[in-house]
């Protein structure tokens, strides 16, 4: 069981930062809210604040817990945690060379994620 701690980054009322998942990575080819693993001792708030800036490079100052869910993937099973992130300083960059995005809330349907995400995106 691994425990994942993602960051919904909103940047107005209705743009969400998006990053595509490399190939060859679990769902890879897949787009994401920035997030990992939650390393040993670390609670899920500070590895979501911990990838958010290794990833891309913003911290997030005003935030709340906004689902948490079990998803078993078949060859994986998780623990998700999705941070709603309403403030963050910086500017996002992409970090690790990865493809990133705003993308309106409208759009994010048009885009393919991991299938733990859909609730979470239908929520928002």
């Amino acid at each position: 069981m691994t425990e994942i701690s993602i960051a919904i980054v909103k940047k107005t009322e209705n743009l969400f930062l998006i990053c595509l998942r490399p190939d060859g990575v679990h769902q890879g080819g897949k787009w994401e809210f920035p997030g990992g693993k939650v390393n040993q001792n670390e609670t899920a708030e500070q590895a979501m604040l911990r990838e958010l800036h290794e990833e891309v490079a913003i911290t997030a100052i005003d935030y709340s817990l906004f689902d948490r869910m079990f998803f078993d993937y078949g060859d994986k099973q998780l623990n998700l945690n999705f941070f709603l992130i309403s403030k963050f300083s910086g500017e996002a960059i992409a970090n690790e060379g990865q493809v990133m995005r705003w993308v309106n809330k409208a759009e994010l349907k048009n885009y393919t994620f991991p299938e733990a995400n859909a609730a979470v995106i239908a929520k928002l």
